[in-house]
């Protein structure tokens, strides 16, 4: 495990863009997109896998949440997925290769590869084709440790992180084996994944696992989501940079 490079702690990340739905702003889209890099941020995005293998710029796994329709995106191919009409904005979807376009290197990218846990490792190869010509700073992260040893072994000089928090047990994990909640739990994974940072809940902290990763190991600490004074002052406390929403910081 190394130290993640300076530029990925310089600047505040802006979780999802820095998005306003009141202002018409909405989450992964191309208008947070350019709001951060105007405010100088550093970009959180999420990625998703289409039906035809391309990276979708988007959070949720299944259509409805922010857009018209309904539909799982691994069902529809990127081009029926940019045709998806949103509520709140004219944006569309993005892929991956339209959010580098965008940015064009001027302040860093930082992509988390949504997983379901399936050992599917197309998204990260599909990931690493388009990374191949792009030159700005980016770093690539995921809650599921099989993704960060791909990227890993796909692209062993990129900056990867692993997505963690203490303690596993929202809904959304109840339909993990055990024995993956015990390797993400407490960072059993780390000789395996071997992070450069490490993305942590900020209402998790302190922690032993991240305390270690960062000042035993040389791992960059990062926090998510910070959307209060108090979680930003636990940042600082405990972590070298924040993910945000919801203000923009000074």
């Amino acid at each position: 495990m190394s130290r993640a490079p300076a530029w990925l702690t310089a600047r505040p990340i802006a979780h999802r863009g820095l998005h306003d739905r009141a202002r018409g702003i909405i989450e992964n889209m191309p208008s947070a997109i350019d709001a951060a890099v105007a405010g100088n941020f550093a970009i959180e995005v999420d990625l998703q896998l289409s039906a035809d293998g391309e990276a979708m710029v988007h959070h949720d796994y299944v259509l409805g949440r922010l857009t018209e329709g309904s539909g799982e995106l691994l069902s529809l191919t990127s081009e029926q997925l940019k045709q998806v009409v949103f509520k709140n904005t004219s944006d569309r979807m993005m892929t991956l290769g339209d959010l580098c376009a965008r940015v064009a290197g001027r302040v860093p990218l930082v992509l988390e590869i949504k997983s379901r846990f399936n050992g599917d490792r197309r998204l990260v190869s599909r990931m690493a084709d388009v990374l191949a010509s792009y030159n700005g700073p980016v770093a690539a992260m995921s809650f599921d440790p099989d993704q960060v040893i791909a990227v890993r072994e796909r692209m062993p000089d990129l900056t990867r992180g692993i997505v963690a928090e203490r303690h596993y047990t929202d809904g959304e994990w109840r339909q993990l084996p055990p024995q993956k909640i015990h390797e993400m739990t407490s960072l059993r994974h780390a000789f395996r994944t071997q992070p450069h940072f490490v993305s942590y809940s900020v209402n998790d902290l302190p922690a032993p696992a991240p305390w270690i990763a960062r000042n035993i190991f040389g791992c960059a600490l990062i926090t998510w989501t910070v959307r209060t004074p108090e979680q930003q002052a636990r940042t600082f406390r405990y972590a070298d940079q924040m993910t945000f929403e919801g203000f923009i910081p000074e």
